[in-house]
């Protein structure tokens, strides 16, 4: 493990429908330092839902859990049973702007109440150890000014979050679907470092737009964690440079179809536990992306991948189309 001091320099974004165990255990093959993220879940799954959502494997470490909710008492009973489970961060949730997460009364709509985020946040922190960090964007709506932000952010600090993820980009919390508020409201990076500036003992990490660890790397010249979210995921491969470049470790060494194959293992021991093929398999699919016969490799699992007697065969006939290096 890296020291604390670099512990968050890199991590890849809470998503929604993607960031799920078998796509971090994919990710983990890649990268050893970097930071993964649950996909958000609500308080009331894990409090109400059937069946245990905070399970992962020891092998994803270190992962954070992002929570969704806006009730102190639920957050903190939320993130007690995350820290038991063995979680390394709990992050909140203040950033999401769909119309299903505003109707639950959190997501990005929280930024207009910076105190009910400081209370989640001291209830959090009351019961747990581990860090409690925030993910917001840099206004919602009208209310985009650069005082708006640090209101939210001066609240939380106050009662101990010292550790802050920032989308650079502000919210529209009507007319605008989740992935049009991820590319049409327009990036403000400044913003961003600025906020480092005024408040430099506040561990800042900046969101939204990240393709490259040579934009990572810029980045970190001017705060200090970044959080990469679509690209990590569509081109997975860029993660294993991680450590080397972010964390000064040792070089990555493994091609791309030896990190396939290094899968195998765990596709039979999920599916053996009823686990679907296609279910671990979808997260990657981006692995060849820019390479030969990168095309037939997403071809072939996306016609048979989802075939109920799918199996590993599938992929060693995906692996075919790519030419091995």
């Amino acid at each position: 493990m890296v020291s604390d001091s670099t512990f968050r320099r890199f991590s890849v974004a809470p998503m929604l429908d993607w960031t799920d165990k078998h796509c971090r255990t994919f990710h983990r093959k890649l990268t050893r330092h970097a930071v993964l993220y649950t996909e958000m879940i609500t308080t009331g799954a894990i409090l109400f839902g059937k069946g245990d959502y905070l399970s992962f494997g020891g092998h994803e470490m270190p992962v954070a859990l992002q929570l969704g909710g806006s009730d102190p008492s639920a957050l903190a009973e939320c993130a007690k049973r995350a820290a038991e489970h063995g979680y390394s961060e709990i992050n909140l949730n203040v950033g999401c702007p769909s119309d299903r997460v505003q109707n639950g009364r959190f997501g990005a709509c929280l930024m207009a109440e910076p105190q009910l985020v400081a209370d989640c946040v001291a209830a959090m922190k009351a019961q747990v150890d581990i860090p409690v960090t925030v993910k917001t964007r840099i206004g919602i709506d009208e209310q985009d000014s650069y005082e708006f932000l640090t209101a939210l952010i001066e609240a939380s600090a106050k009662v101990g979050c010292d550790d802050f993820i920032i989308h650079a980009r502000k919210a529209w919390l009507q007319g605008l679907s989740p992935k049009e508020n991820r590319e049409i409201p327009p990036l403000d990076y400044p913003r961003v470092y600025q906020l480092k500036k005024d408040y430099p003992s506040l561990h800042i990490s900046i969101n939204g737009g990240v393709k490259t660890l040579g934009d990572s790397l810029h980045h970190l010249q001017h705060i200090d964690g970044v959080m990469v979210g679509r690209e990590a995921y569509s081109n997975p491969f860029m993660l294993s440079q991680v450590d080397e470049l972010i964390y000064g470790d040792k070089a990555f060494t493994q091609t791309r179809h030896q990190v396939v194959r290094s899968m195998y293992d765990y596709f039979e021991q999920q599916m053996s536990s009823g686990a679907n093929f296609w279910h671990i398999a979808r997260h990657m699919l981006g692995i060849f992306q820019g390479q030969p016969g990168a095309r037939g490799f997403r071809r072939q699992l996306s016609e048979n991948g989802h075939k109920k007697e799918a199996d590993i065969s599938v992929m060693e006939k995906a692996l075919s189309f790519v030419p091995e290096q």
